[in-house]
Parts: structure tokens; C-alpha cells; sequence
């Protein structure tokens, strides 16, 4: 013989199972939504502030430390050596610092290569700026080819431009 007995819970029992339900459900979107917002924040961070950015180089000076030019007239031949002192800032404006490798300053001289120095290798801080002296040597033969040189010379005016290549990664 089957007797079938009914078993009567509590209310307070099943008040309290749905409160849990309710809190845990609670509770875990409260959860998923702090990491939704912090994977937000850093995904803002990533490509605002820290976002790499070039280092910023500035030519300070250029100075004259040797020049030795020669001139003779039998054979028609100028020769000319140059030594120049370059004072160049270099600025990190990223929030990690940076260790430069295989780094160099080139002069030109209306788009053409005259002058070349490797800057030696280093690390600048973040937000820092770092000063170097350089000493470069122009390469007398692709000066002269040029023709407009002398007139330049002449004028007491030679006109030249800086390309300095910063190669590195984050230290």
C-alpha cells in the first residue's frame, strides 16, 4: 500500500531560497560589472596615456671645432675637413622609459647626406630629457660635389638641416 504524505515546507524556507537566488544574482552583477569597468579603464589608459609615442629631438647648437680648408690653384682642387660640435636634446614624453640602440644624427645639405654621428647607445626616463654632445665630421668630398656650395661659402651662409633617427623600445 502506497501512502502518499504530504510534507508541508515552511514559508520562511522558501522566502529564504529566493532571497539567496535574488543576492547571489545580485552579487554576481556587481561583479561582472566592476570587471567591465575596470577592463574599460585600462583599455582607455592603453590607447591614451600610454599610447608610444616618437621622442621628441632638438638641435641646440652647432658649432665649428675644426676647419681646416685648403685651396690650390695647379691642379684646380679645394680640400676641406670640418668637425662639428652638435648639443642635441633628446625628450621622452612616454609614461616608461625608453633604451635607444643604433641611433644617429645626419646632416644635410639640400637632401644630401654631408655629415653622419652615431649617437651612442642610452636609456631616458619617462617624461625626462636627456642632453648630448656630439662631435661630427662632415664628409668633405659630397659637400664639394655640389656646386652650390661655393656660392654658399661665399655668402657666408651654408645652409644645412638635421635628421636625427631615435631607434628603441621600452625599457
Amino acid at each position: 500500500m502506497d501512502v502518499e504524505k504530504k510534507v508541508e515546507l515552511p514559508l520562511t524556507t522558501i522566502i529564504t531560497d529566493d532571497k539567496r537566488k535574488r543576492r547571489r544574482c545580485i552579487c554576481l552583477s556587481i561583479i561582472i560589472a566592476a570587471i567591465l569597468l575596470v577592463a574599460l579603464t585600462i583599455l582607455i589608459l592603453a590607447l591614451t596615456v600610454f599610447k608610444p609615442k616618437k621622442p621628441i629631438t632638438t638641435v641646440n647648437s652647432v658649432a665649428v671645432k675644426d676647419l681646416d680648408a685648403t685651396v690650390n690653384l695647379l691642379p684646380p682642387r679645394v680640400s676641406l675637413n670640418v668637425t662639428l660640435d652638435l648639443d642635441i636634446t633628446i625628450k621622452n614624453p612616454n609614461k616608461v622609459a625608453v633604451k635607444f640602440l643604433n641611433s644617429s644624427a645626419t646632416l644635410l645639405y639640400k637632401g644630401q647626406v654631408v655629415g653622419d654621428v652615431p649617437i651612442p647607445p642610452g636609456e631616458i626616463g619617462s617624461d625626462d630629457t636627456q642632453q648630448l654632445n656630439l662631435m661630427l665630421t662632415l664628409f668633405a668630398d659630397r659637400l664639394l660635389a655640389n656646386v652650390d656650395v661655393y656660392a654658399d661659402i661665399i655668402r657666408g651662409n651654408l645652409p644645412v638641416s638635421t635628421y636625427t633617427r631615435i631607434s628603441g623600445d621600452d625599457a
